[in-house]
């Protein structure tokens, strides 16, 4: 009962706090631009991108996240934003679209909750076009070994009140494991405390069928 409370009505406004602070937002706006076509934002949580998108390029927006207690907040977001929204309470590991219907996937801050990643990423390709591109922002796996062997101490406390988020996940390598490409790679630390902050983000591609 006290773990139901939590999950639907303090871990929402925490992860929205946390996640929508400064140093995470311009990163946002360095990506979420980006997008166009159709496209399928996976773990919208709060909506915290919706005021990024470039309603001139998006053609159709879904938004994916199987934590529907938080869609409260997006809706408010998505109307402020003037966006037509399909909100859809599902995991990412099963997405209920057609192969190679989506032009491009938006991912925030997400990959790092997702309890099997590699799956799902595979689900991401196989809705994707051709053409498609995956547009990611995750924080994970720091540079320093001093930094990552902290991500690892911390991870079984930090996980259990965090939703599930893994702190030290390597983000490009769970790309690759996934088929991915990485075209434009970027890292560094954001500001704030470094066992939280390093992120990667860029584009990603698939040159082969997501069956392969």
């Amino acid at each position: 009962m006290l773990a139901e409370f939590y999950d639907r009505h303090v871990l929402p406004y925490m992860i929205d706090f946390a996640c929508g602070m400064k140093a995470m937002a311009r990163q946002r706006g360095k990506l979420v631009p980006k997008a166009s076509g159709n496209v399928l934002e996976i773990g919208i949580g709060t909506g915290l991108n919706m005021r990024f998108y470039d309603r001139q390029k998006v053609s159709s927006l879904i938004g994916l996240d199987p934590a529907v207690h938080m869609h409260r907040l997006a809706r408010r977001r998505i109307e402020e934003a003037g966006l037509s929204v399909e909100l859809l309470g599902l995991s990412a590991n099963t997405i209920p679209l057609p192969d190679s219907s989506i032009d491009t996937i938006v991912m925030t801050y997400t990959l790092c909750t997702i309890p099997d990643p590699v799956p799902a990423l595979k689900e991401m390709r196989r809705v994707l076009k051709p053409e498609g591109k995956l547009l990611y922002l995750e924080h994970g796996k720091a540079p320093d070994d001093n930094v990552h062997r902290m991500q690892n101490r911390l991870q079984p406390v930090w996980g259990k009140f965090s939703g599930g988020c893994h702190l030290g996940r390597d983000i490009p390598a769970l790309l690759k494991a996934a088929g991915f490409l990485t075209a434009d790679l970027e890292q560094m630390y954001v500001p704030g405390p470094r066992v939280f902050t390093y992120n990667y983000w860029g584009s990603a591609y698939s040159d082969t069928p997501a069956d392969a």
